[in-house]
């Protein structure tokens, strides 16, 4: 039932309660009447006024960029350029993908900025503003691992989530209050994430997957960035991690990540597979990427099952494999750039083209 709805069944209720006491009602009920009747509006004046000042914040250039500074404000600005200008590119190589397949992006492009809290989040609220907490730098240092999490960002800010989660949120309390106190509620949760569901946090996910895929990163990072959480902080979906999150029922990170690789599969045509840190082609064994770069094997090889999804996708795969020095290539596709601790690149050339 909607709220207009609501109200006016409340109204006819109390109205009804007053009717049916009659002259012989004792002056409490009366009373009592009053007061259902004025919280019933009361709620209904301050729900519209929430709405109001969210479709503010959320669609006029005005609110954006009023909460936007005061977002600067209360988080801090955190500035270097090496940091900004990487962020600077993910958001314009992100900003044409998604333009790629959803215009209004252009409506209202992004604002964003590193602040200066030192745990592992970002985040996006009303009007597409963003925000990266530098303590993220901490934990992730692969540009297409980032990517990732603001291409998650950027989707729940597509589908404006936000503001739907802000008013399922605010809704029951604002409704049930004629205190006024609404831009001070909004205030107060504006900047939290709250109100996302899993159904939206999953949303957001799968649009990252789309994104990235129409982008220059690699799409196995996708599921390579959760892996690194669960080599960090394992598969507690209530860990210290925020990231991508901002709901209590947001999906466990094993969910996130196995939910990429079938992605993956699929973006190969049922051709790759990755099973404990193993890469599978055509079921058959392919490679196990040795640790490197700060990355786990697990980590490295959704990176590697990433790039086979691109050359199958591509076509590239029709080529023969050959090493580029100390690169594996299908056709114009780099597949692994392998360590020392790797097997030899003429190695994985000959069995990749044995098995693909």
């Amino acid at each position: 039932m909607n709220k207009q709805k609501w109200m006016h069944r409340g109204i006819a209720l109390a109205l009804s309660v007053a009717v049916t006491t009659g002259i012989m009602a004792p002056p409490v009920a009366e009373a009592n009447t009053e007061r259902i009747i004025g919280a019933v509006i009361g709620g209904a004046v301050a729900a519209n006024e929430m709405n109001k000042q969210i479709k503010y914040y959320n669609t006029t250039e005005e609110g954006r960029q009023a909460l936007f500074a005061e977002l600067q404000e209360k988080y801090g600005v955190y500035y270097r350029w090496d940091l900004n200008s990487q962020l600077d590119r993910i958001f314009t190589n992100l900003t044409a993908a998604i333009g790629s397949m959803d215009a209004s992006i252009y409506d209202r492009p992004y604002n964003y900025f590193i602040n200066r809290e030192d745990s592992f989040n970002a985040f996006c609220t009303l009007g597409h503003n963003m925000s990266v907490n530098v303590g993220l730098y901490s934990y992730l240092t692969n540009e297409d691992e980032i990517a990732v999490v603001l291409a998650h960002e950027m989707g729940h800010g597509q589908k404006d989530h936000p503001a739907k989660g802000m008013k399922r949120s605010l809704g029951p309390a604002v409704l049930a209050s004629a205190t006024g106190t609404v831009l001070g509620a909004i205030a107060a949760n504006i900047w939290n994430g709250q109100g996302l569901t899993k159904p939206m946090e999953w949303e957001a996910d799968n649009l990252a997957f789309e994104y990235i895929t129409r982008s220059p990163y690699n799409p196995g990072a996708t599921a390579a960035v959760w892996q690194r959480v669960i080599d960090l902080s394992g598969n507690n979906a209530a860990s210290a991690f925020d990231i991508m999150s901002g709901a209590a029922d947001h999906p466990s990170n094993a969910a996130r990540r196995d939910n990429y690789a079938k992605k993956l599969t699929e973006m190969s045509g049922g051709k790759v597979t990755v099973e404990d840190g193993v890469v599978y082609v055509n079921k058959k064994k392919l490679l196990t990427p040795a640790a490197a770069g700060g990355m786990s094997s697990a980590e490295r090889s959704y990176f590697v099952m990433g790039n086979l999804a691109a050359a199958y996708k591509n076509g590239h795969a029709a080529s023969a494999a050959y090493a580029d020095g100390q690169t594996v290539m299908l056709g114009a596709q780099p597949i692994i750039s392998c360590t020392s601790n790797d097997a030899a690149p003429s190695e994985i050339v000959s069995l990749l083209n044995q098995i693909k």
